[in-house]
């Protein structure tokens, strides 16, 4: 059994004194520790949190600003399109209006050409009517020869005129 001497009041009282010095020197700075840490650590959860929400805000900016660009750039490309489709419509105008133009020139080029072929013609008309009087005059024929010879000069030209022009 215990015996209640002296030497047990004193392991006691140094049982005591011993818990009250740990309390004081160890187990309130170690409590204090744990606290600090336990404050640090939700500190940094309450940061992570509040960074995650800010990163799901920033993420949903960056989708609105993506989706904005995404559609800008849609409109860029659909009016870059829609200019080109213009400038080749344009362009197709243009290349009408020159072929006409060209046409134009051409058809008055061919007009001035066949005046000048009827010009020409009327001039070797008048030269070979020229030659054919002065062989008429040249053989001294009588009228109905005269009239004959020029019928037939007359007939030859009906039949060799050129294109519609008269003679």
């Amino acid at each position: 059994m215990i015996e209640l001497n002296a030497t047990f009041f004193a392991q006691i009282l140094n049982f005591l004194i011993l818990v009250v010095i740990l309390r004081a020197v160890a187990y309130k700075p170690v409590v204090r520790m744990l606290k600090a840490r336990e404050d640090r650590i939700q500190e940094s959860l309450d940061k992570a949190d509040a960074d995650a929400v800010e990163a799901d805000k920033m993420l949903a900016e960056y989708k609105a600003k993506l989706a904005a660009a995404n559609a800008k750039a849609e409109t860029i490309v659909r009016n870059a399109e829609k200019r080109a489709s213009e400038e080749r419509e344009e362009k197709r105008a243009e290349a009408k209006r020159e072929i006409e133009q060209m046409k134009k020139a051409a058809a008055a080029e061919i007009q001035r050409d066949r005046e000048r072929a009827a010009e020409q013609l009327r001039a070797e008309v008048v030269a070979l009517s020229m030659a054919a009087a002065g062989k008429i005059i040249a053989k001294n024929m009588d009228n109905a020869e005269n009239e004959q010879l020029v019928g037939e000069f007359v007939d030859k030209l009906d039949k060799d005129k050129i294109g519609d022009l008269p003679c």
